[in-house]
């Protein structure tokens, strides 16, 4: 089967509106954390998000007089889309090009609005561009629409692993050479009175309201919960052979993938990990890959006490002795966690780790949970030169997608 290249890549988050801003302030362990403006959250019991600031889409990509038709997280997949497809310079005929994405929940800020508007002025103050601004398959919708990108256009819907699994159906379809490139990864936006009322009512969500900076802390024995963020995480994926001929500077390769089920529980992780370790099982079979390959681990890590104990196990029990020698980290401790973009914007951290040989560091590790007793890459940048990273992203219904990248030769 082709091989899978990855070429270009655009993220956005509360950490920066483009990669470089992200990466830098990623490696120097900045969060991006703050308190939550776009709603008013004063008497919430939880006021904090990884929120993008001072954001607007440019008019080159939705014209000033559609932008408030359109979702957020419509806004952040057409945005980090255009910073990827300006790294990966495609040459290939439109309809030899796709777009699939990866959408947890869709547009619930227009949702909530139009239904504010439907109890408070009836059936007739509902927009009509209600339905297609929050439907989650819009974003790849108008990027086709935006590029004139005329194959596969779909989204995936999977919780927080919604991101990932879009990026293995963009492999499958480059592999079995359907494609010659597609666009993938995911976006989110659903820092809303509603969702965040909902994760508190399940005791999800970090109560750190005092301390929006410190309040994403996994693998810390304090960690109370997970903080919501929003933004994007796009890859351009090609055929690894073409993408050569045409001297594209090819960032890393996708050389691996698992995709399995907990079948356990409909939020909560299995307790020992087993269905994260069949799926990092299964990602390193395809890969031909044996454990002692891995240098680092880009964890799931979402600072909830029961998912980074059993994603610790999970990870021991794969890697046996090796375990100790991996660098692992969790930058949703910087930039929140961004649902169904996670796995996206944590893909193009590998991506860059890779590249440029540096791991970011999962912060705010002040007093480490002793069943937690990995090397967490805690508070500090660690320069290590980086063959093969494993992405993990795993979400409620028990799914879980596992991937592997190598660095370019």
């Amino acid at each position: 089967m082709m091989r899978v290249a990855i070429t270009g890549v655009g993220s956005i988050c509360g950490l920066g509106h483009n990669t470089d801003e992200i990466w830098i302030n990623c490696l120097a362990g900045k969060s991006g954390v703050s308190i939550i403006e776009q709603t008013n959250s004063e008497h919430f019991p939880v006021r904090i998000a990884g929120e993008v600031k001072n954001f607007k889409i440019s008019d080159e990509l939705i014209s000033a007089k559609e932008q408030d038709r359109f979702d957020r997280f419509i806004h952040f997949a057409m945005h980090s889309t255009q910073e990827a497809l300006t790294q990966a310079k495609l040459n290939y005929s439109n309809e030899r090009i796709g777009v699939i994405l990866g959408v947890g929940m869709g547009g619930f800020p227009m949702i909530e609005s139009n239904h504010s508007q439907l109890l408070e002025k009836g059936s007739r103050r509902v927009s009509p561009f209600f339905i297609p601004s929050v439907i989650p398959n819009m974003a790849s919708g108008l990027i086709s629409i935006h590029y004139g990108f005329t194959g596969t256009n779909y989204t995936v819907s999977s919780a927080c692993a919604s991101s990932a699994h879009a990026m293995v159906s963009a492999c499958y379809e480059i592999m079995l050479g359907r494609h010659d490139a597609v666009i993938a990864g995911g976006a989110e936006s659903v820092v809303t009175n509603l969702t965040v009322s909902g994760f508190n009512s399940m005791r999800a969500l970090s109560k750190r309201s005092d301390d929006p900076s410190k309040a994403s802390r996994p693998y810390d024995i304090a960690r109370d919960g997970f903080v919501m963020g929003e933004g994007a995480g796009i890859l351009v994926l090609e055929n690894y052979e073409k993408a050569k001929a045409r001297g594209a500077k090819i960032l890393a390769e996708i050389v691996g993938f698992g995709t399995t089920s907990d079948a356990n529980h409909i939020t909560a992780p299995h307790p020992e990990g087993l269905g994260a370790i069949s799926c990092m099982q299964q990602a390193l079979q395809m890969a031909n890959l044996k454990p002692e390959a891995i240098d680092y681990v880009n964890a799931h890590g979402t600072s909830t006490p029961l998912g980074d104990v059993a994603e610790t196990k999970a990870i021991k029990v794969v890697f046996g002795e090796h375990a100790k020698k991996l660098n692992v980290s969790s930058t949703k401790s910087m930039t929140g966690h961004l649902l169904g973009a996670a796995g996206g914007i944590e893909s193009v951290f590998c991506v860059k780790t890779l590249t440029d040989g540096v791991i970011a560091p999962t912060i705010n590790i002040e007093n480490q949970d002793p069943e937690c007793n990995l090397n967490y890459t805690a508070n500090k940048k660690q320069e290590r030169k980086v063959i093969y990273a494993l992405n993990n992203s795993f979400g409620f219904g028990g799914t879980n997608c596992c991937l592997i990248f190598k660095k370019e030769a």
